[in-house]
């Protein structure tokens, strides 16, 4: 077992890596580039940064089969886990979720981004504007003595004010040695309920948004799309509970 201290170290200079692989990127995401592109990518700066896939290989328990790509790209209706094709192209006026993960120095890092493609709906640019508020403000309350529920609370609070709806059967997982543990952080919440926040918990928050839609469908081995097929936006950090205060791992943004 990795100490605390160690463990906090190690992980910061991933999530540095992890930074930079998302910028890469960034610069790839224009209309008729097919996602198979972007993810050989990200594969050419995993073999650059020497850091491996957390998703290549991985079997989640409602797979039948382990990943086949190394990140998520997810578009427009898909919320999550979306595999990568040579035949999937970005158009004008796309969503596309990047979802990467990473191994490095034996430890799990895990963040998602939301970009728009060339120019998109104004209601869109405010789908992609409050997921992203939504997590800044959980970050601010996800502090010791604080609980999940404070942080499923605000999530929501904060999506339902721009009248979007939270995705509520996905949500963030510890993380460190592994990439998924038994955690739930659930877009949802009660103030003061669930699970209370303390020194050493590392794991991630991950609003998932939709325009009308509540809830996930699952449509194949890994990909998750909103039940009425209304666009979504997705963000995501790991984050470790300190004595007084957090500390953002992968700070993407």
């Amino acid at each position: 077992m990795i100490p605390f201290e160690k463990k906090i170290e190690i992980m910061q200079e991933g999530g540095e890596i992890l930074r930079i692989i998302f910028y890469e990127l960034e610069d790839l995401i224009k209309p008729n580039i097919s996602t198979l592109k972007i993810d050989e990518k990200a594969g050419e700066l995993f073999r650059k940064f020497k850091v491996k896939s957390a998703f290549k290989g991985y079997k989640p328990d409602f797979a039948e089969k382990p990943f086949p790509r190394n990140i998520c790209i997810s578009l427009n209706e898909v919320i999550v886990h979306g595999v990568a094709r040579k035949d999937k192209i970005l158009k004008e006026g796309d969503l596309v979720k990047l979802d990467i993960g990473i191994i490095y120095k034996n430890l799990y890092l895990d963040a998602a981004k939301t970009f728009g493609v060339g120019e998109i709906l104004i209601e869109n640019q405010r789908l992609i504007k409050a997921t992203k508020e939504a997590l800044e403000e959980a970050i601010k309350i996800a502090l010791p003595g604080n609980t999940l529920g404070d942080i499923g609370y605000i999530i929501q609070k904060t999506i339902n004010s721009y009248n979007f709806r939270v995705i509520k059967n996905l949500c963030g997982h510890d993380i460190g040695e592994y990439l998924h543990g038994e955690i739930q952080v659930l877009n949802f919440g009660e103030k003061g309920k669930g699970l209370k926040l303390k020194e050493g918990m590392i794991f991630t928050i991950e609003p998932m948004a939709s325009i009308s839609s509540e809830y996930a469908v699952q449509i194949n081995d890994f990909e998750f799309i909103t039940d009425d097929n209304s666009v979504s936006a997705h963000y995501e950090v790991t984050l470790a509970i300190l004595k007084n205060e957090n500390l953002v791992l992968t700070n993407i943004f």
